[in-house]
């Protein structure tokens, strides 16, 4: 190699002094210097790229990290619940109806025939009785369970699918997606339980007063120190059973439903991950966790709404599955979907919402698609 140099130097030097040479001589002295010259810098280029990848690290992208993930998806969960709130308070209301009127009845009131309603009187009905913002009433530990629920069942999904795929770049199969909906959505509810038991006995107050009933709770704080009272620490995760069946089956609908919808399209149809990716997958999401999750989602309101003795203990339902009996028994088995409108209404836009929000959240902080 430093022959050659020389060689290519001193060809260079005699051009200069002697001011001509042939054309085909020049030619042959310049190629061979440029040839020199490009092996002399890709020597030099590789040994400074594997320098500096040795020295330089690849920076870590934190808007893909566990934290950005968590805080985007409950910021996300928190604008999709504030916007589709009074569908759930209806819902909620729906639900219990048939079981207020049987206990009115047995009571001895007329007050049974007032209970049933759809789902626009109900929802007219409260701005109506109880004024319109009672329409967000609870809204507030809604958010707090946001706050865990959404966090945990995005970030959990998120690891397991990054586990399943290689760093989640490829699709599931849809066994292994429903395993991963399944799982994030059961834990994340259990530990979100006491924030969703505060929130449905605090929906339920306004028709408790409207029935001439004493009321429970007078706020989020205090519903919670009633249900620490009644039935210690675990007196929190009244109704976790049922309300961590419905979240398993709800997410198996929402995230494997999304997850597989959206990458079916995005692969079949040629389309890139844009708004209207997320648009069809998130109502097809919304639509197949309202069938799944409903019949879980009536009896696990109607076990947090039971009232309880000194105890802690229900005084109407001893479990999820006698909760379950005594509605077909007594109601049919359509009871179980009973609110299933108002849930597909609010479940089609929280999840269009959501998904809009976090895939656009997402892009703006420079972080890959989900």
């Amino acid at each position: 190699m430093p022959a050659t140099i020389t060689t290519a130097a001193a060809a260079a030097a005699a051009i200069t002094t002697s001011g001509s040479v042939p054309s085909s001589d020049a030619s042959t002295v310049q190629g061979a210097a440029a040839m020199t010259a490009n092996n002399n810098s890709s020597s030099s280029n590789s040994t400074t790229s594997s320098g500096r990848h040795q020295l330089r690290p690849v920076k870590y992208d934190y808007a893909d990290s566990f934290a950005c993930t968590y805080v985007v998806s409950v910021v996300a969960a928190s604008i999709a619940e504030l916007a589709t709130y009074p569908l759930d308070l209806t819902k909620t209301r729906l639900q219990i109806q048939g079981e207020a009127a049987s206990v009115a009845s047995v009571a001895g009131g007329a007050k049974a025939n007032m209970q049933y309603r759809g789902m626009v009187a109900t929802a007219f009905g409260i701005v109506r009785e109880e004024g319109a913002l009672k329409l967000w009433q609870g809204v507030t530990p809604a958010l707090y369970r946001h706050v865990v629920y959404s966090g945990v069942r995005i970030c959990s999904y998120d690891l397991m699918r990054k586990e399943f795929t290689q760093n989640g770049t490829q699709a599931l199969p849809v066994w292994k997606s429903a395993l991963c909906g399944v799982t994030a959505g059961a834990v994340a509810q259990w530990l979100a339980s006491p924030a969703d038991l505060v929130k449905v006995q605090i929906q339920m107050e306004g028709r408790r007063r409207l029935m001439g009933d004493a009321p429970r709770v007078h706020g989020a704080a205090h519903a919670f120190r009633q249900i620490i009272q009644r039935g210690g620490v675990k007196g929190l995760w009244k109704g976790s059973i049922p309300n961590v069946q419905r979240a398993a089956l709800v997410n198996l609908g929402d995230l494997t439903t999304y997850d597989t919808i959206k990458h079916l399209i995005m692969h079949r149809l040629q389309m890139p991950d844009c708004h209207t990716v997320h648009v069809l997958a998130s109502i097809c999401a919304g639509f197949v966790a309202a069938i799944m999750g409903t019949p879980a989602d009536v009896v696990k309101t109607r076990i947090m709404n039971q009232p309880t003795d000194e105890l802690g203990r229900g005084l109407l339902y001893r479990g999820s599955v006698d909760c379950l009996r005594q509605t077909v028994a007594k109601e049919g088995f359509v009871a179980l979907y009973k609110g299933f409108l108002p849930c597909w209404i609010r479940m089609a836009p929280w999840s269009l919402t959501f998904w809009l929000s976090f895939e656009q959240i997402r892009k703006m902080i420079g972080a890959s698609s989900y």
